[in-house]
């Protein structure tokens, strides 16, 4: 089993439902999110939120755990957070957009869900440097 911190790595999962309560906002990105993605309040509340927020954590879980294997020799915390911004911009967000160029989706969309990709990866980086 690889050497991590699991600790860190469930903390880490958590700071991603927490940056996204803020990040997918009305105080930052939730009125253009919405318009964005073509989303209605509707659809927004339809659905079970049990396996929406269930399964959004178990990706977190799986995401924070790879990153953990591939960061656990990192333990300074700007390092960390160099590592966590590489790996969101340059891997999470960079296959987002492919996907987004084929789907002709918006410009803004990628914005602001690369966005949240690149500081969530960077707070795994930060928190489980800081952790390790």
């Amino acid at each position: 089993m690889p050497d991590v911190n699991y600790l860190a790595v469930v903390l880490a999962a958590l700071s991603a439902f927490v940056l996204g309560g803020l990040w997918y906002s009305p105080l930052l990105f939730a009125k253009p999110w919405v318009r964005l993605t073509g989303q209605s309040e509707e659809v927004l509340k339809s659905g079970s939120m049990a396996m929406i927020f269930g399964g959004a954590f178990l990706a977190a879980l799986v995401s924070a755990f790879v990153f953990a294997m591939f960061a656990r020799h990192i333990t300074d915390i700007d390092d960390g957070a160099s590592f966590g911004f590489a790996t969101g911009l340059g891997i999470a967000g960079a296959s987002l957009a492919l996907n987004y160029f084929f789907e002709r989706r918006p410009l803004g969309l990628w914005l602001i869900n690369g966005g949240y990709f690149t500081a969530q990866f960077t707070l795994y980086g930060v928190i489980l440097a800081a952790m390790g």
